[in-house]
């Protein structure tokens, strides 16, 4: 038998790296972005086009580099950051792989203009599939300016599975995010289309944020701050008004590097036990800066993820300053963490596993936001399946006989913290009306008119925009006259409210735009349609502390056992329990 194994061309071998670099274009943004940074730029610029599809950018005027590293820095396996094994355990800087560039360069047309500054002229590189095609001198400026065009297009297949533009870009914004928010002392422009989105300034951390998000994060911003010496702490959180259903605004970083860590999340949103609602994320920016050999950065193909060798002392230190910083700014009750024991571990210069233990939980754990109706912890508002929003809830059959009696007064009880209690049959049930009342909501949405009447405002409304919710508004403002809205946007990204549907009340208009805006992407019109009316309903629905008098409280459960008496909502949370009084025997 013939042998069959062959080594492949290094263009197609190239192509099979670049999938673990380049999985959309934002992943070439971060790593030309980092690039930029490492190479000691103090102005970045990033200029895409078309989401980064057919032009993604960076100009940079950082040190530059010779014309031999130009050619090499595209080899695979090259890079200026690692010389031993080593050294892999010591990085401080960003990118060290060695294959982005090649990789980026077998799937784009790549061209490169670089200048160093004692150098009379630059050089001038062309990269074609992974194919060089020429070097020459060029005059340009002192710096690097990388031009990436026509991603995939000699991988057709991989092109093809590129989300729309809408979509793309946000994760363009992500990236460029995460760079920008770490570097504060660079100034930062991104452009889209021609068009200006961000031009970030030099400052500090607070200004960054503010710049980013906008300024109405500004006064929600706690500071956090705590040096122990083998490790520095500092950053921001948001007061507990500042949390979201939705994640957006959570940032870890250590030694100026993004990274993601379920661990460390868990910790901050401990911090804020018994202050934040169900299903609520507090936002944060949190910084550590640590010796580069007690952590490794090279656990996942994006770098996104950091494993800590003390992970269980930054938890805790993480938990009890954020703690300390909310009680000191009266958002929690102050605790005298000086004269906590669990702490004492922390002052030690060079902390050990050897004499430190995990945090240990207290003996008694008080859930202030028990709620009888909550089940498994779950995003699904977040991740909302578009598609099934609007589907009949499964009834509950077996249930449904018990009521023949429609004389409800007397089975009906109110409870202190608004839960009602229906006895019926020897049987008792536990309802949350809110809940009760969204399904009947969503029952008759399909009588809900999709456009809906408009009413003038006597004074426009403001509501002022970040970037990213600018970038959304855009992509969503041709929709909005068919719902009753009419609005401008003004200069220093003001948008002005002048018309707002009949039915919507002047103090529910902000807020509601809000939830509009917190979803990251709608894939068509109709999924903008539907989840409009979802927030819609939502906003018309009553919570269980709306309903004070007996008689609507009966009618909404006489309604809810037409409609079949359903246990869930469209979203996986109860409308009802039925209560054990059973089993309260035994505890007599």
């Amino acid at each position: 038998m013939s042998d069959i194994i062959q080594l492949l061309p290094d263009h197609v071998a190239n192509q099979i790296a670049a999938g673990e670099v380049v999985q959309r274009p934002a992943s070439i943004v971060k790593e030309l972005l980092e690039n930029a940074v490492d190479a000691r730029a103090d102005k970045i610029q990033l200029i895409v086009r078309d989401a980064g599809k057919n032009l993604i950018q960076v100009v940079d005027n950082g040190i530059g580099m010779s014309e031999t590293d130009a050619r090499l820095a595209f080899e695979r396996h090259a890079t200026s950051k690692i010389r031993s094994t080593e050294d892999i355990f010591k990085i401080a800087t960003k990118g060290f792989r060695g294959e982005a560039l090649a990789s980026i360069a077998a799937v784009a047309q790549v061209e490169l203009k670089t200048k160093q500054k004692e150098t009379p002229v630059g050089t001038n590189i062309y990269i074609e599939g992974g194919q060089f095609q020429f070097q020459e001198p060029v005059q340009t400026v002192e710096g690097s300016n990388f031009s990436v065009k026509n991603l995939f297009y000699n991988v057709p297949a991989r092109r093809k599975f590129l989300k729309n533009d809408n979509v793309e870009f946000r994760h363009i914004i992500d990236e460029f995010q995460r760079v920008a928010l770490a570097h504060e002392n660079i100034e930062f422009e991104l452009f889209h289309n021609d068009e200006p989105i961000f031009k970030l300034r030099k400052g500090g951390q607070m200004q960054r944020i503010v710049d980013v998000f906008g300024r109405k994060l500004q006064p929600l911003l706690i500071p956090i701050k705590e040096d122990l010496g083998w490790v520095d702490l500092h950053g921001y959180v948001a007061k507990p008004e500042g949390a979201k259903k939705v994640r957006g605004e959570q940032f870890f970083f250590v030694n100026g590097r993004y990274f993601k860590s379920a661990y460390l999340s868990k910790a901050v949103q401990e911090a804020f036990e018994g202050l934040l609602q169900p299903g609520y994320i507090p936002s944060f920016f949190l910084y550590l800066q640590l010796d580069p050999e007690k952590i490794d950065v090279n656990i996942h193909p994006q770098k996104t993820e950091v494993k800590f060798e003390d992970e269980a002392l930054i938890f805790a230190l993480m938990r009890s300053t954020i703690k300390r910083s909310l009680g000191i700014y009266n958002v929690a009750p102050s605790l005298d963490f000086e004269k906590d024991p669990k702490m004492e571990a922390f002052f030690s210069p060079t902390p050990s596993k050897s004499n430190i233990s995990s945090p240990i939980p207290s003996a008694i754990n008080v859930d202030r936001d028990f709620n009888p109706f909550s089940v498994e912890k779950t995003t699904a508002e977040e991740r909302i399946n578009l598609a099934e929003l609007y589907q009949a809830t499964e009834a509950a059959p077996s249930k449904i006989n018990l009521f023949e009696d429609d004389d409800l007064d007397e089975d009906l009880f109110r409870l202190p913290n608004g839960y009602w209690l229906l006895n019926k049959d020897g049987q008792t049930y536990m309802l949350d009306l809110g809940r009760m009342h969204r399904v009947l909501m969503s029952s008759h949405q399909e009588n809900l008119p999709t456009k809906k009447a408009g009413q003038s405002l006597l004074f426009s409304l403001e509501y002022h925009l970040n970037e990213i919710e600018k970038n959304k508004y855009k992509s969503i403002k041709k929709y909005l006259p068919d719902f009753g809205f009419e609005m401008t946007l003004a200069q220093d990204n003001v948008l002005r409210i002048e018309t707002v549907p009949e039915a919507l009340k002047e103090s529910q208009v902000i807020k509601f735009l809000e939830k509009i805006f917190e979803v990251l992407e709608y894939r068509t019109e109709e999924d903008f349609y539907k989840y409009f009316e979802y927030q819609w309903i939502k906003l018309k629905t009553k919570s269980k502390f709306d309903f004070i008098y007996k008689t609507e409280v009966e009618q909404l459960v006489k309604d809810f056992i037409d409609l079949g008496f359903p246990q869930y909502t469209v979203n996986g949370k109860k409308c009802w329990l039925e209560v054990p009084f059973d089993d309260f025997k035994n505890k007599f």
